[in-house]
């Protein structure tokens, strides 16, 4: 596939003036940073802007989310389109990981006769299939949940029924509600299963796979049979999904160009991150504004844990993670080739900001209660 170029490089060592971003309706770091200003402040004294994808009238601009064409972008969200672009020759970097552990489950409708994840053997669940988009990763990751919940019953993904369910419409719109929204707004978050979901109400389908405060939601107004949920499995194998774990990459380009400015902005969303873990209720309502969801639907979704896990971090865990949702997404013919996770890593602009927090941090603590 020829990927779209989706804007004309500069001269080499140009100095930069915007810095985009693109983020997906998750709970992350950059989600608090943008919502608190916090990116716009760290670089305003420099005349450097700080500007949605969204916020461009090009359409290829904002399918940089997916396919990270954009020569001076950061990106914060779901694993499978920065495996899909790296695949594709995307020059990007990964700057870190995180561990977002939400509701993902598998419905049922009352007096199906599922109640447990061997009664999926020989049942129609659905996989959508998303017609006018490049990166079907909803596809992927509702195939990867679906054989997840099936195995954990001892059903091999194959002992069920598959059923393509077409999806017309994409998932990007022109239509915003400012600056700083996300690519997903709330027509597009509320709508990510509304087919599939509508073809269970109607006996069309026996079980569909759901995540996120909105799927928590969906289930409690089918008053549906949660089959099992993924999110709150012991097996920390079995979460592995979208945002399990999540990846925060960056243009390859303004990574050699401008490392300085790389490293302020992971600085910048570790602050974030430090802010949230502090004001969990604040950081609740940041979240549920980014997934269009109610409070206290967002608050249900997710684990605690997620609010002390949103550093962006090269933890071996993480990165072991990642190497096992690649290599599903190889064997289901979802990426064309595997990335080399180990030239893909780009560890220094992390390190460099983590000292710098800790610097921060020392300089900010009272003598008498630092370690001796």
């Amino acid at each position: 596939m020829t990927l779209p170029s989706v804007a004309t490089p500069a001269p080499r060592s140009a100095p930069a003036d915007t810095l985009w971003y693109s983020r997906c309706p998750v709970p992350t770091a950059s989600a608090v940073a943008i919502g608190r200003g916090l990116l716009e402040a760290e670089f305003a004294g420099e005349g450097i802007a700080v500007r949605s994808l969204v916020e461009s009238p090009d359409g290829a601009v904002r399918e940089a989310h997916f396919d990270h064409r954009h020569p001076a972008m950061f990106r914060h969200g779901g694993n499978v389109p920065p495996l899909w672009a790296r695949a594709h020759g995307a020059d990007t970097r990964l700057l870190g990981l995180t561990w977002v552990d939400q509701f993902q489950g598998v419905l049922a409708m009352p007096g199906s006769g599922i109640a447990e994840p061997a009664d999926l053997r020989g049942r129609r669940v659905a996989i959508p299939r998303r017609r006018h988009d490049a990166i079907d990763f909803w596809a992927a990751i509702t195939l990867r949940g679906l054989t997840t919940a099936a195995a954990l019953g001892g059903v091999a993904i194959d002992d069920l029924e598959l059923v393509d369910v077409g999806v017309e419409e994409g998932y990007l719109t022109p239509d915003v509600d400012g600056p700083a929204a996300s690519l997903f707004g709330p027509r597009e978050n509320t709508r990510l299963w509304a087919t599939e979901a509508l073809a269970l109400a109607r006996g069309e389908l026996d079980a569909i796979y759901v995540y996120g405060p909105l799927g928590l939601e969906l289930a409690t107004f089918f008053d549906a049979v949660v089959v099992v949920d993924l999110g709150r499995h012991p097996d920390r194998s079995a979460r592995i999904g979208t945002v399990t774990p999540a990846l925060l990459t960056v243009s390859g380009r303004l990574l050699d160009e401008r490392p300085d400015l790389v490293e302020r902005w992971l600085a910048t969303l570790l602050r974030a991150a430090d802010w949230a873990q502090a004001n969990r209720d604040d950081a609740t309502r940041v979240f549920a504004a980014e997934m269009s969801a109610a409070e206290s639907w967002t608050a249900a979704a997710l684990d605690p844990a997620t609010f002390t896990q949103l550093r962006p971090s090269l933890d071996d865990v993480l990165v072991e993670a990642l190497a096992d949702q690649q290599r599903f997404l190889r064997r289901h013919g979802f990426i064309p080739a595997e990335v080399d996770l180990d030239r893909w890593l780009a560890p220094e602009p992390l390190e460099a900001a983590l000292r710098a927090s800790a610097r921060a941090t020392d300089r900010t603590t009272p003598h008498d209660q630092r370690n001796p």
